[in-house]
């Protein structure tokens, strides 16, 4: 998982919204969707629970988040 991984990943925690993260991020619904599944391949957990209408963060993606925000908060103080 890279730097921009985890912030991808935080915006749509935030937003749980794929349209409105993907606009944000300047990357497609899809290439988004993508990703949170190689993470959630990775991890060997659900991050999200998705449908049509609906986007919720799992309690594995709770901890994921707030793990990516000390690694990212962490890495802006070493830069």
């Amino acid at each position: 998982m890279d730097h921009d991984a985890l912030r991808l990943f935080i915006n749509l925690s935030e937003t749980l919204h794929f349209g409105k993260t993907s606009r944000a991020c300047h990357i497609s619904p899809s290439a988004l969707s993508r990703q949170i599944q190689r993470m959630e391949q990775e991890i060997g957990h659900k991050l999200f629970e998705r449908n049509n209408r609906s986007v919720k963060l799992t309690a594995s993606g709770r901890d994921v988040r707030d793990y990516a925000r000390k690694i990212l908060e962490g890495w802006q103080h070493l830069v």
